[in-house]
């Protein structure tokens, strides 16, 4: 179902206290700047409604956030969930992935968090898909020589086609688990769509991966 429109959208976010970043790409390199510590830098591609990035930023103060969301009406209630749990530690873009070489310096970013992204069923619109090897080629300019990708997903076949992708383009893979919430993992936070899936009693399928 699509989400309906907000009514004065663009008003909101510029309410919420100087989190959303109009100008992303001014910030390339100096995205430190922007936070009041110096601090690791995580990045969550698509995040939504708001519910994983809030929940992760009060968990980690000691972490700099920027969350990405292409959608403005998905971005305004993260941005306001934000602000609600009276958190510093987050900002806020609106674009995608295909932006980040743009935004980002190489090697500016410690994390990024991929979770439950459109898995494009078509074999025809695999190129689509955030884990295609275009898209890793951004993630491996971006990332610290020790950085890492938090991939979660619900969906099987993506999640095969990303564990094949991830190893094609020369990356590490680690912690991969087929069923996490039945795992030994214990620093999961849920996404809505996790909570969601996971009551459906969907596995939920995750793996990090570092660049090589």
């Amino acid at each position: 179902m699509r989400m309906r429109k907000k009514k004065n959208g663009v008003q909101r976010l510029e309410d919420c206290d100087g989190l959303w970043i109009k100008q992303p790409e001014s910030k390339k390199g100096i995205w430190q700047a922007e936070f009041s510590q110096n601090a690791p830098l995580h990045i969550e591609i698509g995040c939504g409604k708001g519910g994983f990035i809030t929940q992760l930023a009060a968990a980690n103060p000691d972490v700099n956030y920027i969350a990405i969301e292409k959608l403005i009406d998905v971005l305004i209630l993260a941005a306001e969930k934000v602000v609600q749990a009276n958190l510093t530690n987050v900002r806020f873009i609106l674009g995608d992935a295909a932006m980040l070489n743009e935004m980002f310096d190489d090697g500016e970013c410690d994390r990024i968090y991929i979770n439950f992204c459109d898995p494009w069923h078509k074999n025809r619109h695999s190129k689509r898909r955030l884990t295609y090897k275009e898209f890793l080629e951004y993630y491996r300019r971006v990332l610290k020589k020790d950085g890492a990708i938090y991939f979660k997903t619900d969906n099987k076949p993506l999640f095969e086609f990303s564990l094949n992708s991830f190893c094609e383009n020369n990356y590490n893979l680690k912690n991969i688990t087929l069923d996490l919430h039945n795992s030994d993992y214990k620093e999961n936070i849920m996404t809505e769509y996790e909570k969601y899936f996971s009551e459906m009693g969907n596995p939920i399928y995750r793996l990090e991966a570092t660049p090589r």
